[in-house]
C-alpha cells in the first residue's frame, strides 16, 4: 500500500508518540495546517499521559480530501488501523508496537533511534537501561515499512528540535500525497526558528532515506573548542598520544572521554585521565574489551556531579539558546528561567578546602551551612540569580584543592587498584570491577546509596577473588545490587559469599 490517492474515501490516519518537550503538538498542527492548505479536512486530538518520563502523549490526526458532507473521523486511533506512525523515541516506538498500532499490511514506522531515558532507568544503580535491540527486532517484524535513523542529533546539527526532522521524515515517507514544498511552507508560516527548522527538515528527509551520517554530523570532534593557542595544541598531543598508546579498538571510547575531561576541568585533568588508564593498560597486555570498559567508567568517574559542575552547566551560553528554542521564542522576546536546586549540607561542605575539613565538619559551620542548603528557586534570567550560579561554576579553578575531589580521586585510585591487581591474573574479573564502578551515580542521596552498594559488593569480591569462578560472582553481585533497590538480595548474595569464603 503506498499513499493514498487523493480521491479515496477513507480517511489517512497518523499517530505520533512523544514525551514532554518533543514538540509531538507542533507536529500534530503542522500536519493540520498541511492538509487544510492542500484543500483536505483534518481532525486532531491527543491522549497525555503520566509523568514517568515528563508525560508521554499519544497525538492523533486523521485527513481526507474535502467532501460536501462533512464526516465523522475517529479521536483515538485504532488497534490495525494506523497508516502512519511516528515515533519521537526509540521505546515510543516500542510501546506503538506494544499497543497493535504497527501492522505489517498496513503501517510505516518512522522512529527515532536515540533514547530519552525513564526516572526507572536513571536512577537505578548501574546500567538498567531497556533492551534496544529487543524493540528493533519487534518494530522490523510489525511494520510494513521502517524508517529509522537519529532525528534528535540531525535537528542537534541544524540547531533546532526534533519535531521539524521528523516532519522532513514524513514528507519522505510516501504516506502523504502533498509535494514537499507545501511542507516547506506550512514550516515558514510559523514564523519564529523557521529558518533552522527548516535546515533539520531537510536533515531529516536525509535521514529518512537511510544518509545518516551527514544529518547526524558525523563522529564527536576531537578539537578542543576555545583556550588558549597552547592549551588547544596540548590537547592535540593528548590525542595523537592516544593513537599510539592504545589498541585501535578502544581509541574513539578514549578520545571522548577525553573530550569529557577536558571539558570538566582543564587539559592536564585529561592528561591524568590518560596516565591512570594508562597504568591498568600495561597490565592488560592490549586486552580491548578491558582497556575499552575502563575507559568508560574511568571517564564517568572523574567527572563527577558535583555544585560546580551543576553551576557550570546551568549557566553555559548554549544552555541558554536551547531553552529559547525549546520555549519557541521569538527574536527579543524575554525567557523567565527559573531553576530548582537541592544541594544538601555535604554538597556545600565538600567545596571547602581539604586543609578546612575539620572547620567544615563543625557544628557552627553546619548551622551557617543549613542557610544554604535544602529547595532553593534560582531566576538565571535576573542578574542576581545568574551571577550566584556563575560565581559557584568560577570555582572550578580551586576544584582539585576541595574535600570533595580528594574524596573521588581517592575512592577512584583505590578502585583502580583492586583493577590492576586483577588484571595481572584474572582479566574477566577485572573487567568485572570495572563495571561495578557504574553502581555510582549522580549526586546526592543517590550517589551515597550508590557508594554503599559498590564498597559491600568490593568487600564480597575480595572474598572470592581467588576462586575460578571469581568473575561469575562478581557479575551476580554487581547485578543483585544494581537490580534490588532495597538491598535484600544483595544481602543474600553477600550471604552465599560468605557460606562459600568460610567453607
Amino acid at each position: 500500500m503506498g499513499a493514498r490517492k487523493a480521491t479515496s474515501p477513507e480517511p489517512i490516519t497518523i499517530a505520533i508518540l512523544a514525551i514532554g518537550g518533543q514538540g509531538g503538538g507542533v507536529i500534530t498542527n503542522w500536519l493540520v495546517r498541511l492538509a487544510e492548505s492542500q484543500g483536505w479536512q483534518a481532525q486532531s486530538t491527543s491522549v497525555p499521559g503520566v509523568a514517568q518520563r515528563t508525560g508521554a502523549t499519544i497525538y492523533y490526526v486523521e485527513m481526507l480530501p474535502a467532501t460536501r458532507r462533512r464526516p465523522v473521523l475517529a479521536l483515538l486511533p485504532f488497534p490495525g488501523a494506523v497508516d502512519l506512525v511516528v515515533a519521537a523515541e526509540w521505546m515510543e516506538a516500542g510501546r506503538a508496537v506494544q499497543r497493535g498500532f504497527v501492522t505489517p499490511q498496513r503501517t510505516v514506522l518512522i522512529a527515532s533511534t536515540h533514547r530519552a531515558y525513564a526516572i526507572s532507568e536513571k536512577s537505578a544503580p548501574g546500567r538498567d537501561f531497556a533492551d534496544d535491540d529487543a524493540v528493533a527486532g519487534a518494530v522490523n517484524a510489525a511494520s510494513r515499512k521502517l524508517l529509522s535513523a537519529d532525528f534528535a542529533r540531525a535537528a542537534d546539527a541544524a540547531g533546532s528540535v526534533i519535531s521539524a526532522s521528523l516532519f522532513g521524515a514524513i514528507s519522505a515517507c510516501g504516506v502523504l500525497p502533498f509535494p514537499r514544498e507545501a511542507f516547506e511552507a506550512v514550516i515558514r508560516d510559523g514564523g519564529a526558528g523557521a529558518a533552522a527548522s527548516l535546515k533539520a527538515f531537510a536533515n531529516g528527509v536525509v535521514a529518512a532515506g537511510g544518509q545518516t551520517a551527514k544529518a547526524a554530523g558525523g563522529r564527536a570532534s576531537t578539537k578542543l573548542s576555545g583556550g588558549t593557542k597552547a592549551q588547544r595544541d596540548a590537547f592535540d598531543e593528548l590525542c595523537r598520544s592516544v593513537m599510539t598508546d592504545f589498541p585501535a579498538p578502544c581509541r574513539e571510547i578514549i578520545n571522548a572521554g577525553l573530550v569529557r575531561l577536558v571539558d570538566f576541568q582543564d587539559v592536564a585533568y585529561g592528561q591524568e585521565y590518560l596516565a591512570r588508564l594508562a597504568r591498568v593498560a600495561s597490565l592488560a597486555d592490549g586486552h580491548a574489551g578491558l582497556i575499552g570498559e575502563l575507559a568508560r567508567y574511568l571517564a564517568n568517574a572523574m567527572a563527577y556531579q558535583d555544585v560546580i559542575r551543576v553551576a557550570d552547566l546551568k549557566t553555559r551560553a548554549a544552555r541558554f539558546e536551547r531553552v529559547r528554542r525549546e520555549a519557541g521564542a521569538r527574536d527579543g522576546q524575554i525567557v523567565s528561567v527559573r531553576e530548582y536546586l537541592h544541594p544538601r549540607i555535604e554538597e556545600m561542605r565538600s567545596l571547602f578546602p581539604a586543609r578546612f575539613q575539620r572547620l567544615a565538619h563543625s557544628k557552627a559551620m553546619r548551622a551557617v551551612l543549613g542557610w544554604f542548603a535544602g529547595a532553593k528557586r534560582v531566576r538565571t534570567d535576573r542578574m542576581s540569580g545568574f551571577v550566584l550560579l556563575y560565581g559557584l561554576a568560577g570555582l572550578r579553578r580551586w576544584r582539585r584543592g576541595t574535600i570533595r575531589h580528594r574524596a573521588e580521586m581517592d575512592h577512584i585510585d583505590g578502585w583502580l587498584d583492586r583493577v590492576a591487581a586483577a588484571a595481572r591474573d584474572n582479566r574477566d574479573l577485572a573487567v568485572e570491577i570495572v563495571r561495578c564502578r557504574g553502581l555510582i551515580k549522580g549526586y546526592g542521596d543517590t550517589h551515597a546509596r550508590g557508594v554503599g552498594k559498590y564498597d559491600r559488593v568490593l568487600d564480597g569480591i575480595d572474598r572470592i577473588k581467588e576462586r575460578d569462578d571469581a568473575a561469575d560472582w562478581a557479575r551476580r553481585l554487581r547485578e543483585a545490587a544494581r537490580k534490588d533497590a532495597e538491598g535484600s538480595t544483595l544481602d543474600g548474595a553477600l550471604k552465599t559469599i560468605a557460606d562459600l569464603a568460610a567453607s
